[in-house]
């Protein structure tokens, strides 16, 4: 509201001064250079957002206070300095600056709606979430509970000993699942020396195994990998559950069900990205609007 009422002031000022003005409205006059001085401000305030984020024993008000002034006075900078140049973009550096501080308010639009979307996107898509920094171990632990699982039932995959244990060594994203896939992964072992089903028997799941799922798990952003795609995921595990016997569909379940968390953390990788990603953008353009417009201000009032 406050936001509003500032632009309806500004904007009758404006209209006032450049009905009035014989020249029209210039930057080098009173209430231009006065425009141009508020618009300066209120981005020296919205990139001040960075530095406390920086420097987190400020305690100078609240951490929603900043980011609601940010938003909304970054926003109000860009018809500010509109009025200020009474919408003539004018030199190679004011055009510039114009260019440098609609691209910052758009990104800065955009990454806020992004700040909305995204975690109601992470809640629905990403029921599994886990630390973002602990994906590459969850995988490695994922990977690990496949091996055991199809192992219980199949006897040896003959993998790697050190390849199978390296999920045990990556731990640190949550103790309880660590502790549980531990035990888990003794009791699997002692199962794997008498395979539930014969070689015959487990002859599809082996091949699908490895053919198929394990080259997922170990990249599970392939697109070009059907169990990469949820649908085809659940036509492919259901095709495999008609050629084994029933005392094999638990684990196919299982082997599904570590399927779809991987997915899900690959969809959690690219929604980081999202959400982080336009920053790359905004945070550099939005220091160099800052370094520029303080160079122009400082021409403006000498020359």
């Amino acid at each position: 509201m406050a936001s509003l009422i500032m632009v309806a002031v500004f904007t009758a000022v404006y209209v006032a001064y450049a009905v009035r003005a014989p020249e029209g409205p210039r930057g080098g006059s009173a209430l231009g250079l006065t425009f141009g001085a508020i618009g300066l401000s209120f981005m020296i305030f919205a990139a001040l957002l960075g530095a406390r984020k920086r420097v987190p024993t400020w305690r100078i008000g609240r951490a929603q206070a900043w980011m609601r002034g940010h938003l909304w006075l970054g926003l109000l900078s860009l018809p500010v300095i509109l009025f200020h140049g009474g919408f003539h973009f004018g030199g190679t550096l004011t055009s510039i600056l114009m260019w440098l501080l609609i691209i910052t308010v758009v990104s800065g639009v955009f990454g806020a709606a992004l700040q909305h979307y995204v975690p109601r996107v992470m809640t629905t898509d990403v029921k599994l979430e886990t630390i973002y920094d602990e994906i590459g171990n969850v995988r490695k632990l994922l990977r690990e509970e496949a091996d055991h699982g199809v192992e219980a039932i199949c006897g040896p995959l003959g993998l790697a000993k050190s390849e199978k244990e390296d999920g045990q060594r990556a731990g640190g994203f949550s103790a309880a699942r660590a502790m549980a896939a531990t035990s888990s992964g003794a009791a699997v072992a002692a199962a794997a020396e008498t395979a539930v089903l014969t070689e015959e028997e487990c002859a599809p799941l082996r091949q699908f195994y490895f053919s198929e799922m394990r080259p997922f798990l170990e990249q599970p952003k392939n697109r070009g990998l059907r169990l990469g795609d949820a649908d085809k995921a659940h036509g492919a595990f259901s095709g495999l559950r008609t050629l084994l016997p029933p005392s094999a569909q638990a684990t196919v379940q299982d082997l599904e069900d570590i399927c779809d968390e991987a997915r899900q953390l690959v969809r959690q990788e690219r929604l980081h990205r999202l959400l982080h990603g336009w920053l790359l953008v905004h945070i550099p353009i939005s220091l160099a609007l800052i370094v520029l417009g303080a160079v122009h201000a400082v021409m403006a009032l000498r020359y």
